[in-house]
């Protein structure tokens, strides 16, 4: 496969890293984009940004570029890419990598609810919802008439399914504004990590969180509020992540991908 291209999909740190590194190797790459943000942050080499038709579409782009092997480094809730990539791969016989960083592992300290999917995350929060103004907050503290104090931080496309909720308030913090339908009591906090401990526990305090609702994305660079959330006793709900497809191999590091393309050109 030597002049023969690796199609690197996602925008993930992750997927940056790898894209650098094949490129300092010589090995020609190609990074695709879902363009859903809307000032991406750009990997080195060639890149492409906007959908690629599904897997008929997918399967035509990597018969028309001849591409040697396909390395899903998506976020790990982005489960229809996955799916995309492992269909076309499956089709064309084309090698498949999914570089996945770890997932969050809860420790002694941290107060987790597991959930499994986002509509569940958001009827936790109504639960709690519920608790808190009825003055029997999980938690202990006293909490009657007072709203539950949310910090969403589940991503700009998922906060509609928390529109309902018209008792709790919502501190929404994404990259770019939601343009779904929003809770009746929120506010908006845009900022893109990576995030530090003094300044998620200055978030967590001043806004007085009850509750962190997070998705189980994994990596360093917005860990810090889930070591903020455990040192104040803040409660979190955390989203578990989508099942992958069973094809193709797995890795959790750029190193670890590097050499699986390196033994493809051996």
């Amino acid at each position: 496969m030597a002049d023969r291209p690796v199609l690197l999909l996602g925008g993930t740190a992750e997927a940056r890293s790898l894209a650098a590194d094949l490129h300092a190797a010589g090995i020609p790459v190609v990074s695709s984009l879902a363009g859903r943000v809307r000032d991406p942050r750009l990997p080195v080499g060639p890149v492409r940004i906007g959908g690629l038709g599904g897997v008929e579409g997918l399967v035509g782009w990597l018969r028309e570029h001849d591409v040697a092997a396909v390395v899903d480094a998506t976020h790990p809730f982005a489960r229809t890419m996955s799916e995309h990539a492992a269909g076309a791969a499956e089709q064309l016989g084309t090698p498949l990598l999914r570089l996945r960083r770890p997932a969050w592992q809860p420790s002694e300290s941290d107060r987790w609810e597991q959930v499994a999917d986002i509509g569940e995350a958001a009827r936790a929060v109504a639960d709690r919802t519920v608790a808190h103004l009825a003055g029997v907050d999980p938690s202990g503290m006293d909490s009657a008439g007072r709203r539950l104090r949310v910090l969403l931080t589940t991503g700009r496309q998922d906060v509609g399914v928390f529109a309902d909720n018209a008792d709790a308030w919502f501190l929404i913090r994404v990259v770019d504004p939601p343009t779904c339908p929003l809770p009746p009591r929120h506010q908006i906090v845009r900022s893109r990590g990576p995030y530090d401990l003094s300044g998620e526990l200055t978030l967590l305090r001043e806004n007085s969180i009850d509750v962190l609702v997070t998705k189980n994305s994994g990596g360093d660079l917005t860990r810090a509020k889930l070591t903020a959330a455990a040192e104040l006793g803040v409660p979190v709900v955390m989203v578990q992540r989508p099942p992958e497809p069973a094809l193709g191999t797995a890795v959790h590091t750029a190193a670890a991908a590097k050499e699986w393309i390196a033994h493809l050109n051996a």
